[in-house]
Parts: C-alpha cells; sequence; structure tokens
C-alpha cells in the first residue's frame, strides 16, 4: 500500500459514501458550520424552529441527528415582536365601531372572559364608541366598597399570584420563580428626593428601602385579567414622591408566562411609583403586557408608555417634590391612581412592622377594595 494510500484510510463502501455526502450539505443549509455567519445561522434557524415546535410527532426530530438543535421556546417567544403588535392593537381599539356592530363584538368579549356588566356605570353596551372605552369603562360607585378597617386594601380586581416577606433581596412573581428587587426597582440615586436618605454602600439593597427599626419587607402581586376592572386605586394612605418608567418589552403577564420566563416583570415595560406611608417606604408598580397599549397615571401628564424606540435598561425619573410642593402628590384609600388598557399587573411592595399579617391566599381572585392584609 502506498503513503498516500494509507493517509486517505480504507475504503468506505458505497452505502457509508452515500449517507456522508447528504449530511454534509444538509448542515450546510442548516447554518450549523462554523463558516457561516451568525446572522445566516439565525435567519435559518428560525423557519425551521417554528415548524419543529408546530409540526405534530416530532416531524423535524431526525435533523437533529446533523447536529440541528431548535431555538428555545423562551428566546423564540421573546424575538416576537410584541411592543409593535401591542401599539397596532392599541391603534385598532380607538377605531370607532358602527352602532349596530359595538353589541355582537362587546358580548362575544363578554362571553370570552366573563365579564359581569351589572356592575358597570354604563351597561349600555351601545355607549362604547371603541374597544378601549369598554375596557376602560368605570363601575358603579357601590359595587366595591373599600374596606376601612384594614390599612392596606387591594389596588385592583384580579387574581393574587403571590406574597408574603421579601427575602435575601428576591422577589417571587410566582411560587418558585423570582426577580431580583433591585433590577424590578432600580437603583436607589440620590436624586430619588424620597423621604428618607440613602443608605450607605454597605448596605443591601433591601436594606435601603427598610427605613426603621423593626420593619419588615413585603410585597404582594395582583395579575388582571382581560375580563376585570381595568382601573387601579391607592391601595393605601400614602404619599408618592418619585415615579421611574422603564420601557422594555411587552410579554405576557398571565401566570403560565410568569412560570415560564424567570425575571419577566424585570423585562417588561413598567412604571414605579415610590413613596411613604405612615410605616415607612411604600411603592406600586403597574406592569404592562402584550396588547396593553398604555399605562396612565392620572396625576403624571408626563408620562408617555409604548414609544417606538427605546434603549434596552434604560429609565427615566420624574420627582414629584418641588420648591413648592415639598411632600409629593397625597393618596387616599381607593382614591383612583390610574388605568391599563386590557389586563396586566399591580406588584406592591412596601414595608411594615412585623406583625403585619397578610389575609390573601395564593390563587385567590380579589376585587378593589377587600382586605390585603393589617396590622
Amino acid at each position: 500500500m502506498c503513503q498516500s494510500e494509507a493517509r486517505r484510510g480504507p475504503e468506505l463502501p458505497a452505502a457509508a459514501k452515500w449517507l456522508h455526502f447528504p449530511q454534509l450539505a444538509l448542515r450546510r443549509r442548516l447554518g450549523q458550520l462554523s463558516c457561516m455567519s451568525r446572522p445566516a445561522l439565525k435567519l435559518r434557524s428560525w423557519p425551521l424552529t417554528v415548524l419543529y415546535y408546530l409540526l405534530p410527532f416530532g416531524a423535524l426530530r431526525p435533523l437533529s441527528r446533523v447536529g440541528w438543535r431548535p431555538v428555545s421556546r423562551v428566546a423564540l417567544y421573546k424575538s416576537v415582536p410584541t411592543r409593535l403588535l401591542s401599539r397596532a392593537w392599541g391603534r385598532l381599539n380607538q377605531v370607532e365601531l358602527p352602532h349596530w356592530l359595538r353589541r355582537p363584538v362587546y358580548s362575544l368579549y363578554i362571553w370570552t372572559f366573563g365579564v359581569n356588566m351589572k356592575e358597570a356605570a354604563v351597561e349600555d353596551l351601545h355607549h362604547y364608541r371603541n374597544l378601549s372605552e369598554f375596557f376602560r369603562r368605570k363601575l358603579k360607585p357601590q359595587a366595591r366598597p373599600v374596606s376601612g378597617l384594614h390599612s392596606v386594601i387591594s389596588p385592583s380586581d384580579g387574581k393574587i399570584l403571590n406574597f408574603g416577606q421579601v427575602k435575601n433581596c428576591e422577589v417571587e412573581q410566582v411560587k418558585g420563580v423570582t426577580y431580583s428587587l433591585e433590577s424590578f426597582l432600580g437603583p436607589r440615586t440620590y436624586m430619588e428626593d424620597l423621604p428618607f436618605p440613602p443608605a450607605s454602600s454597605c448596605d443591601s439593597f433591601r436594606n435601603q428601602l427598610v427605613t426603621r427599626e423593626g420593619n419588615e419587607l413585603y410585597h404582594c402581586v395582583i395579575y388582571l385579567a382581560p375580563g376585570d376592572y381595568h382601573c387601579f386605586h391607592s391601595p393605601t394612605d400614602w404619599t408618592v414622591s418619585h415615579r421611574r418608567h422603564f420601557p422594555g418589552s411587552l410579554m405576557s403577564v398571565n401566570p403560565g408566562m410568569a412560570r415560564w420566563i424567570k425575571e419577566l416583570f424585570c423585562h417588561n415595560e413598567r412604571v414605579v411609583l415610590t413613596g411613604d406611608w405612615k410605616h415607612g417606604f411604600f411603592s406600586l408598580t403597574a406592569v404592562g403586557a402584550t396588547n396593553v397599549g398604555s399605562i396612565r397615571i392620572y396625576f403624571d401628564r408626563d408620562l408617555h408608555t409604548n414609544s417606538p424606540r427605546y434603549s434596552k435598561g434604560s429609565y427615566n425619573d420624574f420627582s414629584f417634590v418641588t420648591h413648592t410642593n415639598k411632600e409629593g402628590v397625597p393618596m387616599r384609600k381607593g382614591e383612583h391612581l390610574g388605568e391599563f388598557n386590557l389586563g396586566s399587573t399591580i406588584v406592591l411592595i412596601f414595608e411594615a412592622p412585623k406583625d403585619f399579617n397578610f389575609r390573601l391566599k395564593a390563587g385567590q381572585k380579589i376585587r378593589f377594595g377587600e382586605a390585603l392584609g393589617s396590622l
């Protein structure tokens, strides 16, 4: 045997040759070779990934034999242009419906999401000119009595996803899935004009929020479904001194998605209102979601959400404490605070004495005005 033949190795059978070359060609097609640029790799992977999850019986699983792997479901979902879709949905909601079409459209929505129109201030479906007005419908004054016996009430209708003490600067969005408290609220800065000074750098972020000895930090997460009342109210008597707006994604915040995507609430657009109540620090955060075209705070005319462009990880601050107003915006328990378009999530983070008790069960339905907890 000559040296060149020895270097080539033994001759492959004809069947092996037939299998070898199609695999090489297929790998080139799928963009698995290192010589292919990453944009081309992604471009060729996405369509196959979509088919991989949609086609039944694992029709594309044989492709794994040649080195192809589908993009994860989370990455695939994050690539969906939810902000663009939400802006389009928001504009569609503002289109005035013909008078004859209003009842069938709203009746379908009522039937799908179980809306109780007997609680609405205006029950006549023809009164609502577009879907946006219907989503933001007001309730009859007696429909949601505000509990006067408890210090903190539910700011909205919804479902309790989680509640309890904040431990190790981690907050649970649903049971077993956490997110960073600092990532969610953003860093404390000297520009925040809050009624308490920033803590030293050696203190944890949690200790910066707890301003009184003997207090603990608590949280409560309320999910608003599409059929819920979409306005939210002040959960207690407090003073709002600062607003921080995080532009971000508009992914769905339903409980199933919250279990699926870690730190979902930190990825999504949100408006953080911070201030103080009689026991110290208090905050209410309105988290945006898919098809929530806007978050509106009634006393904040400078707030504009779901803008076409934003820098990832950026935020903007606004202080309600001025030279003429040294305290901020006082809010009474049950007072109108803001509204969503469609459903979303409210997150309360506040400090209170150690004997504060929640009167809740995880997963329970709750209505605006009902008790969250008290001392």
